[in-house]
Formats: C-alpha cells, structure tokens, sequence
C-alpha cells in the first residue's frame, strides 16, 4: 500500500482570528465542544466544524457567530479528514478554553492552536485521509538573549 502526501494550507482571512484544529471521535463532538465553548465564562465567539469519519460523513457545524461557523465549515472541507474539528475564534484566545477542550471526553488531541499562518500535512490512501503533520508559523531565527 503507498499514501500520497498533500500539505494543505489554512485558509484564515483575518490575524485577529485563532483557531484550534483537534482529533475527535464521537459524532456528538460538535454539542460537546459547543457546550464547553460557551461554559467557559468569556464573551467569545466561535464557529467549530467537526468532520464524520463513518456512514454519512457529514460535516457537522455549530457556533454563535456565522462567519466563524463558515470559517471552520470551509477548512474542514480543505483538510477533510475524518474524526478532525475545527474551531475558529474571535474576542479570545485558544489559551482560554483549551482545559476545556481536553476534558471534552471525546477530543483525542489538539494538533494546533494559533492565528499563524498554518498547512497540515495530509496523508491519502485508498481508505482515506489523515493527518500527517501540522506546520504552525515559521522556523526560529535565533536564540533569545539577555538584551532580548
């Protein structure tokens, strides 16, 4: 068997937006992350996107806010691999949910956390996809000093 690699790139219009990109394993995932959004206690607003790995492999979407809901909708779709979820951010920062995230009893890991520029590294084989790799911002230039 042999998979063929592809890096896919995040779309993310706007630098005041983060995003959370995560493994899941439920299809309630979407109610459950929702839940752990809006109990978190800050004035934030999200869009997630949580993509079926079985039977209807649908991409199931939930949110307070439209465009964020798209914003996740439309990168799920890019990166399109099953069991992943998106959930894009604004007026907050992944810093402030991410506990919660984790105790979602269903999220397996977060890959990624950020508002860098970011691609994932997507694998494809005859049964699918998955994620290979995510590449979050850009390498280092130096190693921080005293006058830094």
């Amino acid at each position: 068997m042999t998979a063929h690699f592809e890096v896919v790139d995040i779309y993310n219009p706007e630098p005041r937006f983060n995003f959370i990109f995560g493994v899941s394993h439920f299809i309630k995932t979407v109610e459950d992350l929702y839940e752990a959004l809006v109990t978190s206690g800050t004035a934030l607003k999200f869009g997630i996107a949580f993509c079926e790995a079985s039977g209807q492999r649908l991409i199931r979407t939930d949110g307070n806010e439209p465009k964020l809901i798209q914003l996740a909708e439309e990168n799920a779709k890019r990166v399109a691999c099953g069991h992943t979820f998106f959930i894009f951010l604004d007026q907050g920062f992944p810093l402030s949910v991410t506990n919660a995230i984790k105790l979602v009893p269903e999220v397996v890991r977060i890959l990624c956390a950020t508002s860098n520029p970011a691609q994932v590294v997507v694998a494809k084989t005859t049964l699918g996809r998955g994620v290979s790799a995510v590449i979050d911002g850009e390498p280092p230039l130096g190693t921080e000093t005293e006058a830094d």
